[in-house]
């Protein structure tokens, strides 16, 4: 039988870490070292554990705590002050961090992240109307905090959502920005009920106008249908939603206009399949539009097409030839 693995607090294992260093005299990669040891003896799962030695500030004498933290903390001071340069330099400095292992992603979105980007980000749209940079900065980290069920909801619950809907339609011309605020969308349509809230606020419609104005953009048209993909995982009536509002077609024209993109190629098939495999009702309507030639082609030109274009032909009811793996000459076995 399979062993529930058990959890500690990054507090808990900074106690540890602490303890090493000041009780046993280890060095600080030594310390962690024997913490790290020490717990996953005991079956604790360190998956969320950020896995250094917390730092003593330069500027007082707080406990000590963590790059991420102290980045978060710096940001939430300036956002008090209301210094938009410093703003924007913490903003950075956060972002950087965001970018390191998955852990301090976690620690980051545990110690109340999302309500400080949330309030940067209003800060952002009355202090750099005109630096659409900071706000794809945002959206960045946003994508990157995105690493559990609850952190997605809470994007939600703060009105986060809301933000990312009207970004989309109001900073239509910036395409990194758009491009960002499509990544985030998918990032927190991971949860079930943030799919259908997403829908609800009407961003099905956002999505594919984006992807129709920039359909030149690959990045574009890729994270595109990668956020319509998930919106549509699973939800027959999120699918119907999509469908209806040319959704379908945008991904097909976004695959003819990109045929050797392999990241648009993919992600439209995904696509079509999860559209389709709980609504088989679309597939007419759907191979109509000329999905069976698009499908075959990205099939046919790309090699890591291959398992999701199948799929796809398969739940459209197109006939799908079997690859022969064996090409060797027929004859009887030895016995």
């Amino acid at each position: 039988m399979k062993m529930t693995s058990k959890h500690i607090t990054q507090e808990t294992f900074d106690a540890a870490v602490r303890e090493n260093i000041e009780e046993f005299e280890m060095g600080p990669e030594e310390a962690v070292k024997e913490a790290v040891e020490q717990f996953e003896s005991q079956g604790v799962d360190l998956g969320n554990i950020v896995k250094m030695t917390p730092k003593v500030s330069a500027d007082g004498p707080q406990e000590p705590t963590h790059d991420i933290l102290q980045a978060l903390d710096d940001l939430q001071e300036s956002m008090a002050r209301s210094h938009p340069q410093e703003v924007s330099a913490h903003l950075a400095r956060f972002c950087e961090q965001c970018k390191q292992q998955k852990a301090c992603r976690f620690l980051a979105a545990e110690k109340g992240a999302y309500p400080i980007l949330l309030a940067t980000w209003k800060l952002a749209t009355t202090a750099f109307p005109d630096n659409p940079s900071i706000l794809s900065d945002l959206c960045s980290t946003l994508s990157r905090l995105a690493v559990r069920n609850e952190f997605c909801q809470e994007v939600v619950d703060l009105g986060g959502l809301n933000v990312l809907v009207a970004l989309l339609a109001d900073c239509s011309d910036h395409q990194d920005l758009v491009k960002q605020v499509l990544s985030a969308l998918r990032a927190i349509a991971g949860n079930d009920d943030v799919k259908d809230a997403i829908v609800r606020a009407g961003g099905t419609e956002s999505i594919v106008s984006a992807m129709t104005r920039h359909l030149a953009s690959p990045q574009v048209c890729e994270q595109s249908c990668a956020a319509l993909c998930v919106l549509a995982l699973r939800k027959p009536e999120n699918s119907q939603i999509i469908v209806e509002g040319g959704g379908a077609l945008a991904a097909l024209q976004a695959m003819k206009a990109h045929p050797q993109e392999v990241g648009v190629q993919k992600q439209a098939c995904m696509l079509i399949r999860n559209l389709v495999a709980r609504s088989q009702t679309f597939s007419q309507p759907i191979l109509d539009l000329g999905a069976e030639a698009l499908i075959s082609r990205a099939r046919a030109t790309h090699r890591d097409c291959e398992d999701v274009a199948k799929a796809a032909l398969r739940d459209l009811g197109c006939h799908v030839e079997l690859q022969e793996l064996w090409t060797g000459q027929k004859g009887n076995l030895a016995p």
